[in-house]
């Protein structure tokens, strides 16, 4: 039998596809504004890579932030279950998940057997989301690719004092125009986006291993920064995209449905 899971957000939209519970194809590509589209164009490139139709699909499971608009799932899932799920997978060892994805942040506390037992998230606010990255590197004329390399070479400590994107961005325009360089401002950045995720996730108990998802998780200046402000140190997750991990929970939802 072969499961699938489809994790659509606000920024991207991710496939996994599985097989004798082995990841045998994965994708991500970049979200349009129509959940459904960005569903559809990821699912077939994962079904492309692994040689299959979407009728070889035995079970599929949706989440994320269209998860009720992909057209061929058989269920949706929350995120929170999803990010549990695929990381417990990966390593039985975590306790706290920390999902940094482009419109929310999350942390979720698992006990020894992967339940979810606490979560909290914040999508009111686009500070500690990848979203804030992307505004900050559109200030500073970087690439968001760039950014965690850019702040390794970081010499001078500087604190970003506003929580608001908007005052955020203006204050490092300020910074700029005081001759301060880009690199010690983007640790700046990192350092004040891991301090609020930090703070969301020591509201309900900081709980080791703590392990990283979503695309922010590629950006080693914000994990660094992350590990600075939980006081602990935060893993990558093993043998995957950082991005892909809530598609992974959805598929291995989907093959405990049968």
């Amino acid at each position: 039998m072969i499961f699938a899971g489809c994790d659509v957000g606000s920024l991207t939209a991710k496939a996994v596809i599985m097989k004798d519970n082995e990841i045998i194809s994965s994708a991500v590509v970049r979200a349009g504004i129509k959940p459904e589209e960005s569903a559809l164009a990821v699912f077939q490139m994962a079904l492309g890579q692994a040689g299959l139709h979407m009728d070889d699909i035995t079970f599929s499971v949706g989440t994320g932030y269209g998860k009720e608009r992909i057209p061929f799932v058989k269920r949706s899932e929350s995120e929170i279950s999803c990010h549990a799920r695929g990381a417990f997978w990966l390593m039985p060892s975590v306790r706290m998940i920390i999902d940094i994805g482009g419109q929310d942040a999350k942390a979720i506390k698992v006990d020894d057997s992967g339940k979810v037992i606490r979560y909290v998230y914040n999508d009111k606010c686009a500070s500690g989301t990848g979203r804030f990255l992307e505004i900050m590197a559109d200030a500073l004329e970087v690439k968001l690719e760039d950014m965690g390399s850019f702040s390794e070479t970081s010499e001078e400590k500087i604190t970003i004092s506003n929580q608001c994107v908007i005052f955020a961005e203006t204050e490092v325009v300020s910074l700029i125009n005081d001759g301060k360089s880009s690199c010690d401002i983007i640790n700046g950045l990192h350092h004040a986006m891991a301090n609020r995720v930090a703070s969301l996730a020591k509201s309900i108990g900081v709980s080791e291993d703590v392990v990283m998802t979503g695309g922010v998780a590629k950006n080693s200046g914000v994990f660094k920064a992350l590990s600075e402000g939980l006081s602990v140190p935060v893993k990558p997750l093993n043998g995957i995209d950082p991005q892909l991990n809530g598609a992974l929970g959805a598929a291995l939802l989907a093959a405990d449905s049968i």
